[in-house]
Parts: structure tokens; C-alpha cells; sequence
């Protein structure tokens, strides 16, 4: 099956946590929110090396018909 699905789900998901992070951020001026921008910012970086992603963790088990992806192999 194709994974086109999963990966913009994925992309949307990580989307969505980045414009969390900086609308919080802008509209209470803590800044301690953009700490959530960089945790998801810093899973990016080390998910090709670990190939652990915690998004593709739950997409692989919600979507169990299409191909694994970073899955840990």
C-alpha cells in the first residue's frame, strides 16, 4: 500500500505541533512553549539515526494495512 497517506499525516501532525508551540508562545508571551517546538524539532533530527519516530509509532498502528515506517528497523 502506499505510505503517501501516512507521511502527510505525519507532516501535518508535526505541522500542527510547531504552530501550537509558537501560537502559545506569541499569544501568552511565555516562552517556555517553545520548548514543544524544540522536543518535536530535536525527535526530527535523531529519528533518522534512532529510526524511532514517535508520530510513525502511532500512524503505523492506526493504519496497520499500509508499510511500516521508522519503525525501529
Amino acid at each position: 500500500m502506499d505510505n503517501t497517506l501516512k507521511i502527510r499525516a505525519h507532516d501535518a501532525i508535526v505541522g500542527v505541533l510547531y504552530l501550537i508551540s509558537v501560537s502559545l508562545t506569541f499569544y501568552t508571551g511565555n516562552f517556555n512553549f517553545l520548548w514543544i517546538a524544540a522536543g518535536v524539532g530535536g525527535l526530527q533530527i535523531i529519528s533518522p539515526f534512532t529510526k524511532f519516530c514517535p508520530v510513525y509509532f502511532v500512524l503505523n498502528k492506526l493504519m496497520p494495512t499500509s508499510t511500516p515506517i521508522q519503525n525501529g528497523k
